[in-house]
């Protein structure tokens, strides 16, 4: 991964952010070393929550981005799940997300893991409940199927910014 991370720094010239198994200060010094600007955590910080204020001080609230995957319930609640959406750990996104600002979180993505792939839009919903509790950033993902949902979450959503790849990658 390192080496994808240098390559692709020396080539762009956007921000670039970087999640997947990163666990610990060492494992963000390594990608920030590698030229990655922000990392992007779920799972170390859902298992310890300390984890972000400790990266933040180190590193700057800005270099740390929470990404947040939630499923909607059958009973229209949510709940915050890690491992790339496989693992639920009871816990409701919308504190979890205040509670990440609290402890020093720049920005957060918010991915509707039942959206994500589906091109059916994104969960509105989610994404601006989650805006509202947060004065951080927050970039809403999963979902996008044409430009009309990347607007629609814009002007409806509250977010400050959009993650899409399916329109890129195949249309």
């Amino acid at each position: 991964l390192h080496e994808i991370i240098r390559k692709t720094s020396k080539e762009i010239f956007i921000p670039l952010t970087v999640g997947g198994g990163i666990r610990t200060i060492d494992d963000i010094q390594s990608v920030l070393r590698a030229g990655a600007d922000k990392v992007s955590l779920n799972t170390a910080v859902i298992d310890n929550p300390e984890l972000i204020k400790t990266a933040s001080r180190k590193f700057g609230s800005s270099t740390i981005v929470i990404s947040i995957e939630a499923i909607k319930l059958r009973e229209g609640t949510y709940e915050a799940y890690t491992n790339n959406g496989r693992d639920a750990t009871g816990i409701n996104p919308f504190d979890w997300a205040v509670r990440a600002e609290e402890l020093g979180a720049g920005e957060i993505i918010v991915t509707s893991i039942n959206q994500e792939g589906t091109g059916n839009g994104f969960d509105i919903d989610l994404v601006r409940r989650i805006a509202e509790s947060v004065s951080i950033p927050v970039i809403a993902c999963g979902g996008a199927g044409n430009l009309d949902h990347v607007y629609e979450v814009l002007k409806e959503g509250g977010v400050d910014a959009v993650s899409i790849a399916s329109l890129f990658h195949y249309q």
